[in-house]
């Protein structure tokens, strides 16, 4: 099934592949996929909505198509100065945002700008032709409701990364035709917001109660709630939070539980394992049809080209600052080597070896690729049970105290990353002793330390207003201040326009409504 999704979403894409336009919604019909001709049975209907699993928002999180800079979601992560990429000298947006100097640089900020914002757009006008469309095709009624509660899902899960990344943008719920050339106005986000939370409702009540593997790598009720509860999260909703994950915290996902504190440790097999109950929603990948490009090579840095033969390129891409590595104290599992991180690596076939000074991302690491095929087969995992734990004990705590329930949330990731046998018990008990504040800053600081490599880092800094200090010189103390007027990890002051990226320059070249966040020249 995983196959043929993957498929008919690549087979998808090719067939409605536009015309070179790179304007907002200015596409010919078979790339937009609006025109009711291409909704006259189910199988095209099926075909449409399995194209939006590889376009638009899930592709920012999952795809890594050079060898030089990660997807495109990771580019976030520098603006917080922990994280770098060891090639920005060449991928100048990753340097602008560490230095958080994009301000100056819209032009070259601005291409890859133009992606986020046309390809979602395409996927958001995919699903609105399909949203439209299939009521009028003679298929089961159940199966139409499945597929319309897809589309909801995608179109919300599209405006939730345009409205993290700009703002106020524009707002449509109606396909566009090629007759038609709307010059479309930027609307409050409040009201983008209101669409999204409207539309993963009803996605929730449709979809099916099943694991993402279980239904075939196709979204379900699980997917839905948890996107749901990351909305209400992002805008501070936390009763609704609360409502919405406990969906998830009752479902049949839970948490990956350590094997050993080695290789059969949680996180490894997070890493390698593709269909582990704590998955909740993935980007898939598949050896003969869609690999995952060059996901293995970021593992480590430019001298490892020296020790494996499958790939000409190893570049550190993403790598974490030793200073952002002091958020763990000694003895968690997630410092350890091999762990999510590594310094060091010998080719276990030609004993070829490899050191850094600078941490390796472990957790990035596909032997069978790197060693045998030179191609990739690990899914990227955008959602993990861990974080529906997490979303829960803040949530929870915020809207109704720090009830046993909450600290039990929070108490299951501290324990599972625990050396010294330190029990979900004991740490339950010790969090229920927190106040409010005290044990939502410890929620910040779990999700520093169990998120770094999934990219939402800055996503908690925009929905706190918060940057989190890491101390240079004591391991695992974390404190907070206001973000604006905050130095970040590579000392560049944040700004209030630091906040949102600037809207693509080809954008307000070609709709007079739009205008320029403010700040970007």
């Amino acid at each position: 099934m995983k196959t043929k999704n993957i498929a008919i979403a690549l087979l998808s894409l090719t067939l409605f592949a536009g015309t070179g336009c790179e304007g907002f919604l200015e596409e010919d019909p078979r790339s937009t996929v609006t025109e009711g001709f291409y909704y006259e049975n189910a199988a095209q209907a099926e075909e449409n909505i399995i194209s939006m699993y590889r376009l638009g928002a899930p592709v920012r999180y999952g795809n890594a198509p050079s060898a030089y800079i990660g997807p495109t979601a990771s580019i976030n992560t520098f603006l917080t100065g922990y994280f770098s990429n060891n090639y920005e000298g060449q991928e100048l947006v990753c340097l602008y945002a560490r230095q958080l100097t994009r301000q100056q640089n819209s032009r070259i900020v601005s291409n890859t700008m133009n992606s986020i914002w046309n390809d979602s757009y395409r996927a958001i006008n995919i699903a609105n032709g399909a949203i439209k469309h299939i009521p009028e095709i003679a298929m089961d009624e159940n199966q139409k409701k499945l597929l319309i509660a897809e589309a909801k899902f995608f179109r919300a899960f599209n405006y939730f990364y345009l409205v993290k990344t700009f703002g106020d943008v524009p707002l449509t719920t109606e396909p566009y035709d090629l007759a038609q050339n709307p010059f479309i106005p930027r609307v409050a986000s409040a009201d983008v917001y209101a669409l999204i939370e409207a539309d993963l409702t009803e996605a929730v009540d449709v979809l099916p109660a099943a694991t993402f593997v279980s239904a075939g790598y196709r979204i379900t009720k699980y997917v839905a709630a948890m996107t749901l509860s990351n909305v209400y999260l992002q805008q501070d909703k936390f009763a609704e939070a609360a409502t919405s994950i406990r969906i998830v915290t009752n479902s049949p996902h839970n948490l990956t539980p350590n094997s050993n504190l080695e290789l059969g440790s949680a996180y490894n097999k997070l890493r390698t394992d593709d269909r582990l109950a704590e998955v909740i929603y993935s980007y898939e990948f598949d050896e003969a049809i869609s690999n995952s490009a060059w996901w293995p090579t970021y593992a480590f840095s430019s001298s490892a080209t020296s020790v494996f033969d499958k790939y000409a390129i190893f570049e550190r891409i993403y790598g974490p600052s030793n200073r952002f590595l002091n958020v763990y104290n000694t003895d968690d599992l997630r410092i350890q080597p091999n762990q999510f991180f590594h310094w060091e690596y010998t080719n276990p076939e030609s004993g070829e070896s490899w050191s850094s000074d600078a941490a390796g991302v472990w957790y990035f690491y596909d032997e069978r690729a790197v060693l045998e095929t030179g191609q990739g087969t690990k899914d990227w995992n955008i959602y993990r049970y861990a974080e529906a734990l997490l979303i829960a004990a803040e949530s929870i705590a915020k809207s109704e105290g720090v009830t046993a329930e909450a600290a039990g949330y929070l108490a299951e990731i501290k324990a599972r990353a625990d050396t010294k046998g330190k029990t979900v018990a004991t740490y339950r008990s010790e969090l229920q002793g927190l106040s409010v504040d005290q044990f939502v800053e410890e929620c910040w600081t779990e999700r520093l330390r169990e998120l770094p490599l999934e990219f939402k880092m800055w996503d908690d800094c925009l929905r706190t207003g918060m940057f989190p200090v890491i101390s240079e010189t004591e391991k695992g103390k974390v404190t907070y201040q206001p973000l604006v007027g905050a130095k970040n990890g590579s000392g560049a002051t944040f700004k209030e326009s630091d906040l949102l990226w600037p809207i693509s320059m080809d954008e307000l070249q070609r709709n007079p409504e739009l205008e320029q966040n403010e700040g970007y020249n």
